[in-house]
């Protein structure tokens, strides 16, 4: 973390042992520093006394000398899937809660033991990731501008509850880590030991380029992992391809072949480099759907720009079969873009006002109105691959070429 920023830290908090050591462990750090820290109590409302729970560890956040504030998730349950979706639910809460407070940084209580958990998992045929000691959160777009930070994925759970114990600490058991229904609790059972584990690091790749499109150009020699990011990145999608079809994928980039192919929302054209795009066909997961901002407001369009009205409300649309609409100028900008990559650029609709586009017209695309628009592509796989390592890292950084040129 960044001993000269202010910003407030954030942990998600529980109330269980391995949320109270580090709760208690990031205060020790944050105080001298004045960092304030924010513990945000999730409550599924999955257990009848969840929410006493939830007020008895907004109590001990706040009784240790954090703000705490209590978040829930409301509504019905999914009948199947149920482990997944909370963790989804969780997650979205708790980057929400933490970009409102002006928070880039969550801190998570995994341990040693939940890498040992997972790889047992693993190997019943779940396919749960390990956790990365520093990452970016993995919902989205809730989770964009958000990192996550494991510190204690090096002591096992026994350790830390000593630890606890011997300062006479107390902490909530929850129900559910033994409830045998859910995999996690059956590896849990099941004894496995934290092995010395290297951690997780993602080594950026050499090169790559992203334009102001969104669109990501590779090495055809790029990494599996590397093509999943980016494929996941420039369709604006939360869930990176995995599995037989990414693997089919990158054995034909190793090929000399040039070829045109779509996965997971993304469009992938490969002749002497890899084009990666929007796939402006893929509409099935609800992609490409228009948005609607009132005045002032702000939301995500397609996953991959971050669009802020200003005093009038606008529509957000992709430009596929409205090109016609565009003035000679933006037309002729247009052209000058991969084909691939037209049809989905975003276009802003205005009552009274002439159609534009943030990739034709730039980011403040209506500067009297005051509306403006972010490209979440760029910082995102930046992200993804692991060139944002640490919280004082800032502004972009791209290896082997500008975001603004073509690889050659």
């Amino acid at each position: 973390m960044d001993a000269l920023s202010k910003a407030p830290l954030a942990v998600g908090f529980s109330g269980g042992g391995d949320s109270l050591f580090l709760l208690k462990a990031t205060l020790d750090w944050a105080r001298p520093r004045g960092r304030s820290v924010l513990a945000f109590v999730v409550d599924h409302q999955l257990q009848a006394d969840s929410a006493r729970w939830t007020a008895d560890a907004v109590d001990q956040a706040r009784a240790l000398g954090a703000e705490a504030r209590a978040l829930a998730w409301a509504g019905p349950k999914p009948a199947t899937g149920l482990p997944a979706a909370a963790r989804r639910a969780r997650h979205a809460l708790l980057a929400a809660a933490a970009r409102e407070a002006g928070a880039s940084v969550l801190l998570l209580g995994h341990t040693a033991s939940d890498l040992a958990e997972s790889a047992a998992m693993r190997a019943e045929g779940s396919t749960v990731p390990d956790p990365r000691e520093w990452s970016p959160s993995p919902v989205w777009p809730e989770g964009r501008d958000i990192f996550l930070l494991r510190p204690l994925l090096t002591l096992t759970r026994g350790e830390i509850r000593g630890a606890l114990a011997a300062d006479g600490e107390t902490w909530l058991e929850d129900p559910a880590n033994t409830d045998l229904r859910y995999a996690r609790a059956r590896a849990r059972a099941g004894g496995v030991e934290a092995a010395v584990l290297e951690l997780d690091t993602m080594s950026p790749p050499p090169v790559f380029a992203i334009d102001d499109a969104g669109a990501i150009r590779l090495p055809r020699g790029v990494a599996a992992a590397h093509l999943a990011a980016a494929l996941l990145c420039a369709a604006g999608t939360e869930r990176p391809p995995r599995g037989e079809r990414l693997e089919r994928l990158v054995q034909r980039l190793r090929r000399d072949e040039t070829f045109a192919a779509t996965l997971a929302g993304a469009r992938i054209e490969a002749d002497e480099t890899v084009l990666i795009c929007r796939d402006a066909g893929e509409t099935a997961r609800g992609g490409l759907a228009p948005l609607t901002l009132a005045p002032g407001e702000a939301g995500v369009w397609d996953g991959r720009w971050e669009i802020a009205a200003g005093d009038a409300p606008l529509t957000i649309r992709a430009l596929k079969g409205q090109a016609s609409s565009l003035s000679p100028e933006q037309r002729a900008r247009l052209v000058k873009l991969p084909a691939a990559v037209r049809p989905s650029l975003p276009l802003i609709l205005r009552h009274g006002a002439a159609p534009c586009s943030p990739t034709l017209d730039g980011p403040d695309f209506a500067a009297e109105g005051g509306g403006r628009a972010r490209l979440l592509v760029l910082g995102r796989f930046e992200a993804a691959v692991g060139l944002y390592d640490q919280e004082c890292v800032t502004g972009r950084r791209v290896r082997g070429a500008t975001a603004r040129e073509p690889l050659s």
